[in-house]
């Protein structure tokens, strides 16, 4: 339960940040725009790597991992859409 509360405050982070790519875009503040949008990424895969319960680095990018879980990931969702959890 504690991995999705943690995972549910990461969205919401960067769901907010999104608001502020949206803002800032609009206001022509294109760097500050893309620099929330990436945020939001790094957030929302972190978000997803925690419900599956698989460690990243505490750093930015989560990408390396991203690849060596890949499939385990997949067959993660794939159970999920077919109701066999």
């Amino acid at each position: 339960m504690e991995l999705i509360k943690i995972a549910e405050s990461y969205l919401k982070q960067a769901s907010i940040r999104l608001k502020y790519a949206k803002e800032a875009l609009s206001e022509g503040f294109n760097a500050y725009a893309l620099r929330q949008s990436q945020e939001a990424v790094e957030l929302s895969l972190k978000a997803a790597l925690k419900l599956v319960a698989i460690e990243y680095p505490k750093k930015h990018d989560v990408s390396s991992v991203l690849i060596d879980v890949k499939e385990q990931v997949s067959r993660m969702v794939q159970r999920e859409d077919s109701g066999l959890s």
